[in-house]
């Protein structure tokens, strides 16, 4: 059975830098078949994970909107299997990249396809990480509906708990979008963080992880290395281990 995991929270909270993690972490166990899906437009997933896209769902959206050829051939073949021609293979997993739409517009019909993409190509992995855009929209729009875990990334700063807890209001409004499991990682962690505690304690909710301040991540990304490189003795990377172990996968 297959296990679906977003990642959301404030812009700038370690979103990215969770799923990378995670990704790492998980890619290492060879019995596992891992998906990660870049959701975000920022497009920061596939350069944490040290990979150049070929092809997103945005340009799949373009190519079929302006490519009679490209139309017929999502006719021919189903968008499934053109969706999985789209993967990215790395080093233990497979990636899916949202991309940016060209063009003014709203993301609706590329939100439709990455929708697709969360709820079909899963079901060929048994676990998929999905690194969602910054705050609450993607889950107001559902494309994270029928996911197994939430984890909600926030800084122990009071506009991440803002951000947090509206994130929380969507799905308390919706129950049909809400997980089975949801819980808070706290990034850049300093052991005394009295405010995020007592919200998590305010919104009932499980802290599965704490990832402390960790020189080697600012370090990495000044010098333009992966994330996904960082040692596993990295304090980042020994957080995370804890908090898959939480979740029952490592």
């Amino acid at each position: 059975m297959s296990k679906k995991i977003a990642i959301t929270g404030k812009g700038g909270s370690g979103k990215t830098m969770l799923t990378t993690v995670m990704t790492k972490l998980l890619a290492n166990k060879k019995d596992i078949k891992l998906l990660a899906i870049d959701a975000d437009s920022a497009v920061n997933l596939p350069y944490a994970l040290g990979i150049e896209t070929k092809r997103t769902v945005a340009e799949i959206r373009q190519q079929i909107i302006e490519d009679p050829e490209a139309r017929a051939e999502i006719k021919d073949k189903n968008i499934r299997i053109v969706m999985e021609e789209s993967l990215e293979t790395g080093n233990g997993f497979h990636l899916l990249v949202m991309g940016r739409p060209e063009g003014p517009g709203c993301y609706c019909s590329v939100n439709d396809l990455l929708r697709y993409g969360i709820e079909n190509l899963s079901q060929q992995f048994d676990i998929t990480l999905i690194d969602c855009e910054a705050g609450p929209e993607q889950v107001n729009r559902r494309v994270v509906k029928g996911i197994d875990v939430l984890l909600i990334v926030t800084e122990p700063t009071t506009r991440g708990a803002r951000v947090a807890d509206s994130i929380l209001g969507v799905i308390q409004r919706d129950e049909s979008i809400r997980p089975a499991e949801m819980g808070l990682v706290i990034n850049r962690f300093k052991g005394d963080d009295k405010l995020i505690m007592e919200s998590a304690d305010k919104w009932r909710l499980d802290i599965f992880g704490r990832i402390p301040e960790d020189q080697n991540i600012t370090d990495y990304d000044a010098s333009g290395r992966p994330i996904f490189d960082l040692p596993d003795i990295a304090p980042s990377v020994v957080a995370v281990a804890e908090t898959l172990t939480k979740l029952g996968l490592y």
